[in-house]
């Protein structure tokens, strides 16, 4: 069917977009020990000592995202850092839109990515048009 096609092709290009950008905006700056990426974390409250491990972390859910044999593993994981990082934005009073619901926006990408890409997402989590009875 070449609708599946695109929608695989477009889940994968999401997958991808979604994972370029957690690589370069926040794995690669906390591996390499990039300054900006201490001062945000001690800035949230984190010891610039677990910026590493942290930036491991976010390696390893991401991985195992982008493997489809670990996709939804990978999803529920990166799920847990984001909402920690919801939370710790939260704490020390960010504002909403552009710093506490951002874990939510990339959230949103990465499961509509995947979700796209791999039809047993899509059983679990179908989409239903609404019926003109369903009122």
């Amino acid at each position: 069917m070449k609708s599946e096609r695109a929608m695989v092709l477009i889940g994968r290009i999401m997958s991808g977009i979604f994972a370029i950008f957690l690589l370069g905006a926040s794995i690669a700056p906390k591996l390499v020990g990039a300054r900006v990426a201490t001062e945000a974390m001690t800035g949230l409250g984190w010891p610039a000592d677990h910026v590493l491990m942290i930036g491991i972390i976010e390696l390893a859910c991401v991985v195992l995202y982008l493997i489809p044999r670990t996709s939804i593993l990978g999803a529920v994981l990166t799920m847990g850092l984001l909402g920690g990082a919801m939370a710790a934005q939260i704490r020390v009073g960010n504002p909403l839109f552009s710093h506490i619901l951002f874990s939510v926006y990339l959230g949103l990408f990465m499961w509509g990515g995947l979700w796209l890409r791999d039809p047993q997402v899509r059983a679990i989590f179908p989409w239903r048009r609404a019926t003109p009875d369903a009122a």
